[in-house]
């Protein structure tokens, strides 16, 4: 019974993708008749925790998705679906947060199971908020289109986490599970650890075996694979895996726009997949037996959102959604739910991206970069090499000329500093006329406030060089280039 049911879910996936390929002027595509949880009920692996602030992962829920906290006045809301198995209402979130900011304090879960992700407490690391709490994701900091319609989803900068340790439903010890997420695939660094997926309940590392998580990015400390990366890999406590092996595996890296990254496992057997989240479908990058040491596995059971089971804070990413499944889903079942995801017609329309480009140094050939992927008020920024998917090193120039970082930080010159020496920083946007520049198209960058350009200190062109207002004289040291 299961398996027909799972053949005629695959045909109505194949039949909604055909027609979401095929609406050219017509308007926004409509949601699935079966959305991803669906498929995974039909198959036999039924969702224990279902996250998405974009769309619905079920063809029935009619529920929240989200929540954000406004600046303003700390009043919440929540921010739901245009419809049943539809997707975000957006513009309930832009008419709310209009004219202050939003943080989002809630993802909901749409399994039933109340497997809600709020703001991480801290564990071995400690965030940069109060008291080692974790930051939260600044609310329009990643706007997409998914089906012809506006959305956010949860911009990761180093520092964002969320996590729940008292959860319902979820794998624990050597119980089968399969987690899939759903990435930009731009948007990433190479630290520990962007995650989503199954932790310990105490935010401690508690060894081997005691986590098994999605991670993508071009993290070399433990597991990797060819080229630079990024790579979809698995973390699964002291250490991240890319296959067997416990450093190198010949996995591919992954160079979508949006990324359909999988992580599943059963007693001594796991596999990596992924595909391309606008098109075709997944590749099997690993399957096989657990890394020596890794079986039994000792899953916890607790959900995490982009940091590592310690609560290591370093990772970057932004999440459109992902479910966690009891049992080992079949190859079948997770094709059936990358149609559907590609069917959902992910795209990168929607406002500007925070992650925006990055700004080179004419002299140099360095990057504007904030050190060590700093988020504090305060810090220098600096020249170094440029790193594909550094956070740190990735500015959008907005309407209103800041250079923003982070999806919440700008460009500032210290203390409304004009003098010449003044430091170049990052702070909270503000809006002030020292957070504004003007890119000249001979490649200057020009302090609103000031009329000074920005300089590398010196003529300096070493990784670590400091970045400083001075008086503009056309040297290749204040000329800078905005690049994607």
């Amino acid at each position: 019974m299961i398996q027909g049911t799972l053949k005629k879910v695959l045909a109505a996936g194949a039949i909604t993708l055909a027609v979401a390929a095929g609406l050219t002027g017509a308007g926004p595509a409509q949601a699935a008749a079966s959305q991803p949880c669906d498929i995974y009920a039909a198959g036999g692996t039924p969702c224990v925790a279902a996250h998405s602030t974009t769309r619905a992962l079920y063809a029935a829920y009619s529920g929240p998705l989200y929540q954000v906290r406004r600046a303003s006045d700390s009043t919440t809301r929540d921010i739901g679906v245009l419809s049943a198995g539809g997707y975000a209402d957006a513009a309930a979130q832009d008419s709310f947060c209009a004219g202050t900011s939003c943080l989002i304090t809630v993802i909901y879960d749409q399994s039933g199971r109340n497997n809600r992700l709020t703001q991480a407490p801290p564990g071995t690391w400690k965030g940069p908020e109060p008291g080692g709490w974790d930051k939260l994701a600044v609310a329009n900091a990643a706007p997409i289109t998914v089906g012809g319609n506006k959305a956010y989803g949860v911009y990761i900068s180093p520092g964002t986490g969320y996590r729940n340790n008292a959860t319902n439903g979820v794998a624990k010890g050597d119980q089968p599970e399969g987690i899939y997420a759903v990435v930009d695939g731009v948007h990433y660094n190479n630290w520990c650890c962007f995650d989503y997926g199954n932790a310990q309940t105490n935010n401690q590392a508690n060894g081997p075996g005691t986590m098994e998580t999605v991670y993508f990015g071009a993290d070399r400390q433990w597991g990797y694979g060819d080229g630079n990366g990024p790579w979809i890999m698995a973390d699964l406590e002291f250490g991240l895996f890319s296959g067997v092996n416990a450093g190198y595996n010949p996995n591919p890296p992954v160079n979508h726009r949006f990324v359909t990254a999988i992580v599943k496992g059963e007693s001594n057997h796991w596999a990596i997949r992924g595909g391309n989240a606008q098109s075709g479908g997944l590749s099997t990058v690993y399957d096989g037996r657990r890394p020596n040491g890794y079986h039994p596995m000792k899953k916890e059971g607790a959900i995490l959102l982009g940091i590592g089971g310690d609560n290591s804070v370093s990772g970057a990413g932004t999440f459109y959604e992902g479910v966690m499944t009891t049992g080992y889903p079949t190859a079948a079942t997770e094709d059936a739910v990358q149609a559907n995801i590609v069917a959902a017609g992910y795209g990168a329309g929607g406002g500007t991206p925070q992650q925006g480009g990055q700004l080179v140094g004419a002299q140099s050939g360095r990057c504007v970069d904030v050190p060590n992927g700093s988020t504090a008020n305060g810090t220098q920024v600096q020249l170094w090499d440029c790193t594909s998917g550094a956070a740190g090193q990735r500015w959008t120039y907005t309407a209103a000329k800041q250079l923003q970082v982070y999806g919440n930080k700008c460009l500032d010159a210290n203390g409304q500093g004009t003098a010449n020496g003044t430091q170049v920083i990052i702070w909270d946007c503000n809006g002030q006329a020292n957070q504004q520049w003007n890119l000249a198209a001979g490649g200057a960058v020009t302090g609103v406030q000031s009329g000074k350009c920005l300089d590398a200190n010196a003529a300096g062109t070493a990784n670590g060089t400091k970045l400083i207002l001075w008086t503009c004289n056309g040297q290749g040291n204040q000329q800078w280039t905005l690049r994607n």
